[in-house]
Parts: C-alpha cells; sequence; structure tokens
C-alpha cells in the first residue's frame, strides 16, 4: 500500500508562482473576504453565538484550510449546514460542550484523512446528502422565522426542536412586528434581484449595507425605533480573543461523541462535495485526504479562539474561482481582508437589523434546499425515495445526528436486499450446455450429469444476506444425493457467514455421506477460503477448478 503523502495545494502552487497570479488571488480574495462578511455574521448569529464569533471562524479556518488543504481554490469557514447542531449543542451543553465537540470532530476528521478514507466519504448515499442537506435548509428557515416576523414571546423560551418552535411561533404570532417584517422582504428583495445587475457583489452584502443605512436613517429621523438590531441583542467584540483550552472530562466525552462525529461526517461530506466542484470548473484534481487533515486542524484551531465549526463553503468558493482565484493564497488573503474588517469596522455590524440577517438566511435555506434535486429523486426506485424521505423528515423532527445514522442503516440494509434479489441459486440435475457457458473444456454437445449428482450454481457475493438462500434451496429439493457439485466461478467475494455456511453445509453432507466438490472458485474467493482451513473440511481432492474435472471427479465417487 502506498504510504500516505500530506502535501498541501499551496506548497505545490507555489513553486510556478508569479506575479500575475497573485495579482489574480488578491482580487479575489478581497471580494470573497467581503462576500463572507454578511454570511459569517449570519451563521454565527444562526448558530446562537456572537457575531463576531462567525467571523472568527471564518478568519481561523479559512486561513488554515487554505494553509494546508488538498484543494486549490477551496475556501474555508462557517456554513449554513452546522447551524442546527450547533444550536442544539448549545441548547443542550452550552459553548463549552461546542468547544469540546469540535475539537473531537477535528481529530477524528484528521484520522479520516491519515488512514485515507477520504475515498470512502464519497460513498455516502446520494439520497441521504440530499435528505438531510433539505431537512436543514427547513430548518434554518424555521430558526428565522422569529426575526423575519419580529416575533415577541415574552420570556418565553423557544424550544429547539422543530415541532416546538412552530408552536411557539403559533402561539406568540399576534405580537408581528410589521416593520421587520417589512426589513426582511426588502433584504430578499435585494438579494434576489442583485444578480441582474451585478455578477461580482453578492447580493447579501448589498442588502446589508442598503437596509442599515435605511433603517438607520429611520430610526435617526423617523421615530422608528421597534426595529431589532445586532447592538441591541449583543455587545460587540472588535478583537481576536486569547486562546482558552477547555475543561475536558470523560463523561463531557462520552456525551457528545455521537455529535463530534456528526459535525466530524457533515463537515467531510460538505468539504469534500465542495472541493469536488471546484474540480470540475477549473479542471484540477483535489487531494481527499489532505483536505480532510487540513478541516480537522481548523476544527480542532478555531475553537480554542471561540469560533465554531467550519468546513470548504461552496458558494464562497465559487465566489473565489468566478473572481478569478487561482491558488490557496486567495483564501488565505480572504481571512486577511476578514481580519482587517474585525479589528476595524466591526463596531459598525451593531447597526445591521436582524430582519436583515434573517432575510439573508431564508436565501440560504433557499438555496441549500435543493429542492429541484428533491423532487426529481422522488422519481427514483422506492428504495432511495424511502432512504430520502426519511432522512429528511428526521432531520426536521428531530436531528442531525439521528437522520444520518438511521440514514445509513436503512441505506445499507436496503443495499443488501438488493444484493441478496439478484444473487442466483439454481440447481442442474440433467445436463450442461456448453454453448451457455464459460469455463468448459470440451468438444461435447451437452455435459450429462450422472445420476445421483446435483450441480449448484451461484450467482453473485455468497454473503451473509444470502447464506441461508442456499438451505433454503435444498430444502425445497428435499432428495439426497451422492454428490453436490457448487459451481462458484460467478462468486466475487464471500464473507465468514458465507464460509460458516458452506461448512455447515458440507459437515450435514459428511453426515448423509454425501460429498461436496467446489467448481472454478477464483483466485480471491480460493485465497479467502484456503486462510480459513476449509479445505481441510472438503479435501482439496474435491477443490476443481472447473465443471469438466468436478464431473469427472463426481463420475469416480458415484461409481
Amino acid at each position: 500500500m502506498k504510504a500516505f503523502e500530506f502535501k498541501p495545494k499551496l506548497y505545490t502552487a507555489l513553486k510556478n508562482y508569479s506575479k500575475e497570479l497573485f495579482m489574480a488571488d488578491l482580487m479575489a480574495g478581497i471580494i470573497v473576504g467581503i462576500v463572507a462578511l454578511p454570511l459569517a455574521i449570519a451563521f454565527g448569529i444562526a448558530s446562537g453565538v456572537s457575531p463576531e464569533k462567525g467571523i472568527i471562524t471564518a478568519i481561523i479556518a479559512g486561513f488554515i484550510i487554505s494553509l494546508l488543504g488538498g484543494s486549490k481554490v477551496q475556501i474555508g469557514g462557517p456554513t449554513g449546514a452546522f447551524i442546527v447542531i450547533i444550536y442544539g449543542i448549545i441548547q443542550q451543553y452550552g459553548e463549552a460542550g461546542l468547544i469540546v465537540a469540535t475539537l473531537m470532530a477535528g481529530v477524528i476528521l484528521i484520522l479520516l484523512g491519515v488512514f485515507k478514507l477520504g475515498a470512502v466519504i464519497k460513498f455516502i448515499p446520494y439520497p441521504i446528502i440530499v435528505g438531510f442537506t433539505s431537512g436543514i435548509a427547513v430548518t434554518i428557515f424555521t430558526t428565522q422565522i422569529a426575526d423575519v416576523f419580529g416575533l415577541n414571546f415574552g420570556g418565553e423560551k423557544v424550544p429547539g426542536d422543530f415541532i416546538g418552535k412552530w408552536l411557539v411561533y403559533f402561539r406568540h404570532f399576534d405580537t408581528v412586528n410589521w416593520w421587520n417584517t417589512a426589513v426582511s422582504i426588502a433584504s430578499i428583495v435585494i438579494i434576489a434581484i442583485t444578480p441582474k445587475f451585478s455578477k461580482k457583489i453578492p447580493g447579501s452584502l448589498i442588502a446589508i449595507i442598503v437596509v442599515t443605512v435605511a433603517v438607520y436613517l429611520m430610526k435617526m429621523y423617523g421615530g422608528i425605533d421597534c426595529i431589532d438590531t445586532i447592538g441591541d441583542r449583543f455587545s460587540i467584540k472588535a478583537e481576536l480573543p486569547d486562546a482558552v483550552m477547555p475543561a475536558l472530562d470523560w463523561e463531557a466525552i462520552k456525551n457528545l461523541f455521537p455529535v463530534a462525529i456528526t459535525i466530524a461526517v457533515l463537515g467531510a461530506i460538505e468539504s469534500l462535495l465542495s472541493a469536488t466542484v471546484a474540480d470540475g470548473v477549473i479542471g484540477d484534481k483535489h487531494d481527499s485526504n489532505t483536505e480532510l487533515i487540513a478541516q480537522g486542524v481548523a476544527n480542532m484551531a478555531t475553537p480554542l479562539f471561540g469560533g465554531i465549526p467550519a468546513t470548504g463553503a461552496i458558494a464562497r468558493t465559487m465566489a473565489n474561482i468566478n473572481n478569478g482565484g487561482k491558488s490557496p493564497v486567495a483564501g488565505i488573503v480572504h481571512a486577511v481582508v476578514l481580519l482587517l474588517i474585525l479589528l476595524l469596522l466591526m463596531p459598525l455590524a451593531q447597526y445591521i437589523p436582524m430582519g436583515c440577517l434573517a432575510g439573508v438566511l431564508v436565501v440560504v435555506s433557499y438555496n441549500m434546499s435543493g429542492w429541484r434535486v428533491f423532487k426529481a429523486l422522488l422519481k427514483n426506485p422506492k428504495s432511495d425515495v424511502t432512504v430520502l424521505l426519511i432522512t429528511f423528515f428526521l432531520t426536521v423532527i428531530f436531528d442531525l445526528t439521528v437522520a444520518i445514522e438511521v440514514g445509513l442503516v436503512i441505506a445499507c440494509v436496503l443495499f443488501m436486499r438488493r444484493v441478496m434479489e439478484t444473487t442466483e441459486i439454481s440447481v442442474i440435475k440433467d445436463e450442461i450446455d456448453p454453448n451457455a457457458e464459460t469455463d468448459i473444456t470440451t468438444n461435447e454437445e451437452h455435459l450429462i450429469i450422472p445420476k445421483g449428482v446435483e450441480v449448484y450454481e451461484i450467482n453473485g457475493p455468497y454473503f451473509f444476506g444470502i447464506a441461508t438462500k442456499f438451505e433454503e434451496v435444498m430444502a425445497q429439493l428435499g432428495d439426497r444425493p451422492k454428490v453436490r457439485i457448487i459451481r462458484m466461478r460467478k462468486v466475487p467475494f464471500i464473507d465468514s457467514t458465507g464460509i460458516h455456511n458452506l461448512e455447515s453445509l458440507c459437515k450435514m453432507s459428511q453426515k448423509e455421506k454425501i460429498t461436496v466438490v467446489l467448481s472454478g472458485v477464483n483466485t480471491k474467493v480460493h485465497q479467502v477460503l484456503e486462510k480459513a482451513d476449509f479445505y481441510t473440511l472438503l479435501g482439496k481432492e474435491n477443490i476443481c477448478p472447473n465443471i469438466n474435472v468436478a464431473l469427472e471427479r463426481a463420475h469416480k465417487l458415484v461409481e
């Protein structure tokens, strides 16, 4: 096996770096930094932390992912996919629990990369990815209803679950602040129409600037002071905090481990998906394992400064590409731009209306929902639709951890069922037609099966899912031949249950004085059976390379 090499793309990119490339990366990095600003603030607040922590995450994670990552143009930072998880962790375990969970997720991501499991992450079924992504989108939308309508809960705590939230919303819907709603709608409209006028400047940034200025003027000169802003809820610190190592205890680690796995899996999926999409646009190939290690390091560093989980962000990565980003230097520039904004301009964020950020996140949730893909998948086979809907509803009603776990289990079960359905076991008692065979070396028109001999053909993998199928076929026949030939030429692999099943068959046959002969075992299966010491039980003389030899052996046994 080839040894793992940790070689960040920055290392190779700088070998032939030029002034022209730097200028392209500089401009792209500045624009992406501006694009990331409103999203980082919105994701931070929606996750249940202060706005500057969203920016701190974008700075630290963005810098590390570009510095160490396996993609040329990947931009890292907080994303909408994590909002639901982070909010739930903070509700249950507080910010200290979030730090521990994120640190553990970072370790898991590093281990995934070190053990070269980057490719395995890509094998997660597509319906599961679409299901939980759409579910997250619905949940994000739900969390923004309060700010879109400016609801006043009168001190009542809003539950973290989907149904509980909506029950509280309906109870307090008579407290709607229509000014807040107008701000949200205006923000959504601006974001929607901006691409028609400008492809470079993000609609979310224009919406925040325009709406913030408008609300400020309304407050100052119109006497309208009922519109909540960030400053009304948070005290903003324009500085990078000192690194703080959390207190770790075994009980917290045990409780948070499942959540950490969810963060790691989600981060891995989103980052590798983003990198793959970027590869298709720029014609490059990312290193999945290096990327996972970079994601892991970022998620270990970010929480020490109060940040939240981070991953590769598809929207910002595409913005980087579209604005001319050529190397990881653009991602580093984007992090520096955000750092300067944090240190110099962050106090201005207090004037941003909460309804405006809610509008930004409503658009994010809409784009994230992928409803067209979701609708298209509903036309797929029932098994895929089942996985899609179960994952979706579990994400919405319960949480992402449960959704991914159950979705994977169901997907595996349905996959095994499909394999079981494709594996066939047939019985031949009379003759074999050479024209339909591939392993016969004879000129005879037909191979006659001697009396007292049965030939069983297994077509497909012989694993625990179909191990009992063989027994069922024999039970249906109900006879006792002198020789059973088992043709395994079309068996690509066999597992422990399959081996155990064969051993049981041989022992049972020996008790009934029936000889079992194997025919056409391929090299891989042969090695597995030999290693399991199966041939000692069967006898090497009963292992035949093809059906001709197996029938000759059967002739001798029945004479």
